[in-house]
């Protein structure tokens, strides 16, 4: 019987596999070398646009499907930490009427720290690949 939270969970799992996935369409779509030179142009180094694509790519598709949740929302917190450290918190919470605050980044990084800490099971291939197995590796009954 999968619990309430669990749900909650998969929700929360979706919209940010879902939203995160059409971001890193986007950059690819529209050419990812206009991202690269954003990054450049904020002082970061170019490589690193490809790195925070195929993750939001390959790794909104992974969550979606409940694939490597725990590693790709931690890898999606780094890269919200990033975006609000070195693009947003200068614009404030709200931003400042010609650029979004960080208020967004900030609940998408709270959605993925959740995640990554408490994990997902409900409707996860990581649920059916190891078929309910602990740390040990002893068959376990998710509920």
């Amino acid at each position: 019987m999968i619990k309430k939270y669990e749900i909650g969970t998969f929700i929360l799992r979706v919209v940010l596999g879902l939203t995160f996935f059409i971001h890193g369409l986007d950059k690819f779509q529209g050419g990812i070398e206009n991202t690269v030179g954003w990054f450049e142009s904020i002082g970061l180094p170019g490589f690193l646009a490809y790195g925070v694509g195929l993750v939001e790519l390959l790794g909104g598709i992974a969550l979606i499907l409940g694939l490597f949740s725990r590693v790709v929302s931690g890898l999606i917190a780094l890269i919200m930490v990033g975006a609000i450290v070195k693009v947003k918190l200068d614009v404030g919470f709200l931003g400042n009427g010609q650029m979004a605050g960080y208020e967004l980044d900030l609940a998408f990084l709270a959605m993925a720290v959740f995640i990554a800490i408490n994990g997902t099971n409900a409707y996860s291939l990581d649920n059916v690949i190891l078929k309910g197995k602990d740390e040990n590796g002893n068959t376990t009954t998710l509920n």
